[in-house]
């Protein structure tokens, strides 16, 4: 099976960016050679990680960096998405880690003497644990520790960036983190997840303003996760289910940038539940962006729920993938066109697209053409919405190889290269050589 777009499809097109993507924590190991950071924690606990696993070793990508590149310069990306690790590139007392900066240093400078674009995010959840341990996202300090990162990160890189995200996917970092828990640091409770939902957005506008002065010639922005939410059926009491749950899973994390204020759903909050937000916060969150990030993987179906307002239905007769996701690349292109709709915004890079799936090495080959045929629904879904309008001009692949799934451990595979963890042998998929075709063929 091959990925097919259409012939005149901007897709096709050199100019449009294609790129795979990584994060520090779920690959990097090394962990003796950085501070530890509340995903340390979080893995030491008990009963957190699905298998009990950390990212001490994880792909050992600090170690095989340049093998690393030598993959990807193979599959003829345009770009890389990589993430900085918080804890391995400033000390305790907030001053660089030379090494940690170099290991970096070192990175970039072999991606651009390769022309492959490093796009870099600067936080991909591993706060640093002593930061977490005087509050984390909860205390607004946290905002500004983060813009002073920036500066001395962006200080140190110079002009080997070619983008800059700030956060990739608060939603994460606040409602899986502090509002249920599953996540680093397992903090529970509904006035954390908002509380600390703000600070990050606050901290993005902070580094927002930091990016503008440091690194004005880089395309700086955002990335934000979506999971569009559908209603289980036409009842006006479903459709308002999933408005409401739509509003508070993604509108929350994107209204502010450009309507300076959170959606309605605020309204329905008892007081104790309410964010504190200071005067002047949405003018520092709605700072001007050159892109904004789009990661997408399922959606979401809601019933209403007389006690919480809306509740997630299991879709359980339609396919899904290793990790329980529903595979409906339709809502792909619906979120794309209704976000285009929504707001101003500026041009969009798909930042992470993909698909767990149960991989199987057989004789040296990973032979995965379920994950093959999502990454070709989903592709074209992206294509529907640039022919209706959308301005999206590249599309990064999640991820580059299998590695640390985060509270899942090392039992998903999202790799378009197989991993054996035992060996760190890497292996290509199918999946992989046919998004290399894919990228060789264009015009």
């Amino acid at each position: 099976m091959k990925i097919m777009l259409p012939a005149d499809s901007k897709m096709q097109s050199k100019a449009f960016t294609y790129g795979v993507a990584t994060a520090s924590f779920q690959i990097e190991g090394a962990a003796d050679s950085r501070l530890a950071c509340i995903w340390d924690t979080f893995c030491a606990t008990p009963g957190k990680v699905r298998d009990g696993s950390n990212g001490e070793q994880a792909c050992e990508h600090v170690k095989l960096w340049r093998e690393d590149i030598d993959l990807i310069e193979s599959l003829g990306v345009d770009a890389y998405r990589l993430s900085i690790s918080w804890p391995r590139v400033l000390h305790k007392d907030g001053s660089l880690n030379t090494q940690g900066v170099q290991f970096y240093t070192d990175l970039l400078d072999e991606l651009n003497r390769r022309g492959i674009k490093p796009f870099v995010t600067l936080y991909h959840w591993d706060l640093p644990q002593h930061i977490e341990d005087n509050g984390g996202w909860l205390n607004r300090e946290t905002a500004y520790l983060f813009a002073d990162y920036t500066d001395k990160v962006t200080q140190a890189f110079g002009d080997r960036v070619y983008s800059y995200a700030t956060f990739n996917e608060p939603f994460c970092s606040s409602y899986l983190g502090y509002e249920i828990g599953v996540h680093a640091p397992g903090l529970a409770k509904k006035s954390y997840g908002r509380q600390s939902a703000h600070h990050l957005l606050l901290a993005h506008g902070l580094a927002m303003k930091v990016l503008q002065k440091n690194s004005p010639n880089t395309e700086n922005g955002i990335v934000l996760n979506f999971t569009p939410c559908y209603s289980a059926t036409e009842s006006a009491e479903d459709v308002q289910a999933a408005s409401k749950a739509d509003q508070y899973f993604n509108q929350w994390y994107i209204k502010p940038l450009f309507d300076r204020c959170y959606p309605e759903i605020i309204n329905d909050f008892a007081p104790e539940d309410m964010p504190v937000i200071e005067e002047g916060d949405f003018d520092i969150i709605a700072q001007p962006i050159d892109f904004l990030g789009i990661n997408f993987y399922t959606r979401a179906v809601y019933k209403a729920d007389p006690a919480s307002g809306f509740s997630q239905i299991d879709m359980v007769d339609n396919p899904k993938t290793d990790i329980g996701w529903e595979i409906y690349p339709q809502s792909f292109t619906d979120l794309l066109t209704s976000l285009h709709a929504l707001y101003p915004l500026p041009p969009m890079y798909i930042t992470e697209n993909g698909a767990a799936m149960d991989d199987k090495l057989i004789d040296g080959k990973v032979d995965d053409q379920d994950r093959l045929a999502y990454y070709d629904a989903h592709l074209n879904a992206v294509n529907n919405a640039i022919e209706q309008g959308v301005n999206i001009v590249g599309y990064f692949a999640w991820s580059l190889m299998d590695n640390f799934e985060w509270a899942e451990g090392y039992l998903k595979r999202f790799g378009i290269v197989y991993v054996d963890y035992d060996t760190q042998k890497r292996t290509l998929k199918s999946s992989a050589y046919a998004y290399k075709d894919l990228l060789a063929n264009r015009k």
